[in-house]
């Protein structure tokens, strides 16, 4: 398709033959032949396949009884590919054979076949590779586009084959793949050849490998499948296989339920699930051997934070449901990313409530994933959920919060509106019409319309294909609502172009006069009236399943603010949610977010209260350079805390449940930033305590960051060098990341400078590990820092003046640049720092980042616009109300 840059249709792979040999731990370098059977579809002199970072040695070609071999290479590394020409033409067949000898290289940069740093809990195996600092690990990266660095292929999602692989591996470690072990085989001194059984046809961004000195942990399904239960393992590194215990209570179980619910069994023999110490995300669905960043996939009982046993078991399900949806049905190209990631999302979520309803994981998504999705898609260079892809480069910066959560929500919301069952029934025909094969959306329509008897590909075709969410603005009239929706944009300024788009809004209206029953009334017009309203108390949205905000009249909302008692959690949480949005925008006003907010003083519900503190941060981070409105604003939090924070206290309590621990960890953390001296000097006492003894004295790991915060207030020389010392020596899955973001919080502008940013960007290699954070967790460090007024210009300045050593210290992995821009540059409020920023990249190549940065500074338009738009107006309600 001329919108796609892809290969040319010459020749098409039906099975690769891998081998991988002379892994060179001195070198980082191996040797490998790939013999790929496929059919001649054109008469061509050349095959073009894909190719990054690998060196073509030699290839030959058969087809039918005639061979011929070339050691013509051209190389376009551009366009990640290289043209292999032969002698004569290759005559059309349907069965031709490709062998090709290359070298490949194991790369740091976490993408392709990449090793891994780490520090060894327990003795290593001998044969270990490792450094004067860390011992090393060696596993696969290949989504989107990065199979190309490990082998030669034809890299693209439709161009399915079957797979043979093996490995040559030192004896004393383990490899794994996406299928069983089929034989391992002695070859030499210390050295076995490990092959594994023919894998099921997929896309070769689906084919994973590992090696490493690993261990595992065991379970198997209830189900039985083909006679026999299916074993699902988690693998580590050795002296950390207990941690994955947690992950191994989930994965069977969740291996059943969506087998029962898919109406398809789970298709493989193993599942097996590989915690990688350097990882780019949170996970990665290869068929068979799901890889994990650490705190996506293990879990301490004495050293985890409480939020992880969340975080875990929903990334396992999300991994899960995509062994269906992604590896079993791929989307056809990646412009339909979205039908992998938001379907996934939404099954992780759905599997989690199914085996943990006490979570309340609905509001969750409400408070964590829908309102991110919301601002996100609330500006100008936001994109639709499906998203013309041209070439590999451009699909890493769709792997975004559209594609993830606001595909979930669709999903959510469709699935809301025609039932559950019906839904899933739906998703079943889907997949039965389409396994081991590639799909567009319009095919899941189609299914979902025969389940449900509804026009799906009508009511929802503009919210896929059209950017942006709509704004249903209510203007009351007696017991009737005057409803008006129109695109929703973060800046307020809507232009008649920005708003051609008619939605299909679920209404959910809950208070139709005389009944109890929430109506399902859809408004798929841009103007229409409710009729028989009750005028005391009515909500529309009813769940908070419809991904839209609603304008309320500033009394209504107010009045909602005295009957929170009438509204469910989630209906709570989006409410705050969409009246910090609308005043943002200048829909509605500061003042009436602030009236609703105050309303919560008797809240006592963990993701309320965040979504509550989540607002009043916003209004800190956009209007904080206010040394009054900082103060006034730190007061309201403190009242709407009061009585929550005084009933949990520091010490937890034996039978909590899971969120206790984090409404402990987020009050105290308020109370801390809002400059509470009680809790400020409880904190710095806990930490001089753990500081002179931490092990008599442990710092229990759900308080973390309210100590350490304590700490970088009272004594920012002395936090952050200990801070410093214990992110690099820490043993808690979790400690490093609340190690980097608590020092992000100092003050000191000479700590800044001299400590943290070199810390984060080391531009003066080689330097000692414990100065340099790893290249996959900067952004951990970077994100905090740029939600602070004080380090926010100071690491612009460094990123402006350091350009080069940041990229040379981000490697060749565009994805962690592209995360490092999004998260370091749209939290200014100022457009002058908006004409550096452009000033600056226009002279620089954003290859990979573009979509990102455009992104970033609408952010910033947005931000300028409110801080001046409504600043007084905010100081004017903190005056009037007793708070400044």
């Amino acid at each position: 398709m001329s919108d796609r840059d892809i290969l040319p249709d010459h020749f098409k792979p039906v099975h690769y033959d891998l081998v991988l040999k002379d892994l060179d731990f001195s070198t980082w370098t191996y040797t490998g032949t790939v013999t790929i059977q496929g059919k001649v579809i054109k008469p061509a002199k050349d095959i073009i396949l894909n190719t990054l970072e690998i060196k073509l040695v030699r290839a030959k070609v058969s087809v039918t009884n005639q061979s011929w071999e070339s050691t013509s290479f051209a190389e376009d590394k551009q366009s990640q590919r290289s043209t292999i020409t032969f002698p004569d033409v290759l005559p059309v067949s349907s069965e031709a054979e490709v062998t090709i000898e290359f070298t490949g290289e194991l790369n740091h940069d976490m993408a392709g076949f990449y090793r891994s740093q780490y520090k060894p809990p327990v003795t290593p195996a001998a044969s270990v590779p490792r450094d004067d600092e860390f011992h090393y690990m060696f596993s696969t990266q290949f989504e989107a586009g990065d199979a190309r660095r490990a082998f030669p292929c034809f890299d693209e999602p439709n161009l399915k084959a079957t797979f043979d692989f093996a490995i040559e591996i030192p004896a004393d470690q383990v490899a794994l793949s996406n299928m069983p072990t089929k034989e391992i085989r002695k070859v030499g001194d210390n050295k076995h050849l490990v092959s594994f059984e023919r894998s099921p046809v997929m896309s070769t961004y689906l084919l994973a490998w590992a090696v490493g000195d690993f261990e595992y942990v065991e379970a198997f399904t209830d189900r039985e499948y083909n006679g026999s239960k299916i074993p699902v393992r988690v693998y580590t590194t050795r002296g950390l296989k207990e941690q994955g215990r947690w992950a191994l209570e989930h994965a069977p179980k969740i291996i059943d339920y969506f087998s029962e619910q898919f109406g398809i069994d789970y298709p493989l023999p193993k599942s097996d699930i590989l915690a990688v110490h350097e990882f780019t995300h949170g996970a990665m669905e290869n068929w068979g051997l799901v890889t994990y960043r650490l705190t996506a996939i293990l879990f301490d009982e004495k050293l985890s934070e409480a939020r992880f046993r969340n975080r875990i078991a929903y990334v396992v399900a999300h991994e899960l449901a995509h062994q269906w949806f992604g590896n079993l049905v791929t989307m056809d190209w990646w412009d339909e990313l979205w039908l992998n990631e938001g379907f996934a999302t939404w099954a992780g979520w759905l599997a989690i409530d199914h085996l943990h309803p006490e979570w309340e994981v609905w509001p969750q998504f409400v408070n964590e994933g829908m309102t991110e999705a919301f601002l996100l898609d609330s500006v100008r260079a936001s994109h639709p959920i499906q998203v013309p892809v041209r070439d590999v480069l451009e699909v890493n910066q769709i792997f975004d919060k559209i594609s993830y959560l606001k595909g979930c929500s669709m999903i959510r919301m469709l699935a809301s509106n025609i039932g559950i069952k019906t839904f899933l029934q739906g998703v079943a025909i889907y997949l039965k019409k389409n396994k081991y094969g590639n799909a567009k959306t319009s095919a899941l329509w189609d299914a979902l319309s025969e389940a449900s008897g509804i026009d799906v590909n009508k009511i929802m075709g503009n919210w896929i294909e059209k950017i942006g969410y709509p704004v249903v603005s209510v203007t009351e009239r007696g017991g009737s609502l005057a409803l008006k929706q129109s695109r929703f944009l973060s800046t307020g300024d809507v232009k008649p172009e920005d708003n051609e788009t008619t939605w299909w809004v679920p209404l959910a209206l809950k208070g139709k006069s005389g009944s109890q029953e929430v109506e399902a009334v859809a408004l798929t017009t841009k103007e229409s009236t409710l009729e028989g309203v009750d005028t005391d108390f009515y909500q529309l949205n009813a769940g908070a399943t419809g991904f839209y905000h609603v304008n309320y009249p500033e009394a209504r909302l107010k009045t909602l603010g005295t009957q929170l008692d009438k509204l469910g959690t989630a209906d709570k949480i989006l409410i705050t949610a969409s009246a910090s949005d609308l005043a943002f925008a200048g829909y509605s006003t500061t003042a009436a977010l602030l009236s609703f907010v105050r309303g919560m003083k008797n809240e006592t519900h963990f993701r309320v209260l965040s979504q509550a503190l989540d607002a009043i941060g916003t209004l800190k981070s956009v209007f904080g350079e206010d040394e009054q409105i900082t103060t006034g604003l730190d007061k309201l939090v403190l009242e709407v805390i009061d009585k929550s924070l005084k009933e949990l206290g520091w010490e937890a309590k034996s039978g909590e449940d899971m969120t206790t621990p984090q409404l402990r960890k987020r009050l105290l953390g308020a109370a801390v930033s809002c400059g509470h001296q009680e809790a400020l000097a409880e904190g710095f006492k806990r930490w001089t305590a753990w500081r002179e003894n931490p092990d008599k004295n442990p710092i229990p790991a759900d308080l973390r960051i309210p100590i350490y915060r304590s700490a970088i207030r009272n004594d920012p020389a002395g936090a952050v060098a200990a801070l410093k010392d214990e992110w690099f020596t820490t043993l808690a899955i979790g400690g490093k990341e609340s190690c980097l973001s608590a020092m992000a919080h100092c003050k000191d502008e000479k700590l800044i400078k001299e400590v943290l940013l070199p810390l984060n960007y080391n531009i003066s290699p080689p330097a000692a590990a414990r100065d340099s954070v790893p290249a996959g967790d900067v952004h951990v460090l970077a994100a905090a820092m740029a939600a602070d007024k004080v380090a926010r210009p100071l690491l612009w300045a460094y990123l402006r003046d350091n350009w080069e050593h940041v990229n040379a210290k981000l490697g060749g992995n565009p994805i962690i640049v592209d995360r490092m821009i999004g998260q370091s540059l749209s939290k200014f409020n100022d457009t002058s720092v908006l004409d550096e920023i452009e000033a600056f990249f226009s002279g620089v190549s954003t290859k990979g980042f573009d979509r990102t940065l455009e992104t970033a500074k609408d952010k910033i338009r947005g931000r300028a616009a409110y801080k001046k738009r409504d600043g007084e107006g905010v100081k004017a309600w903190l005056v009037e109300n007793g708070y400044a």
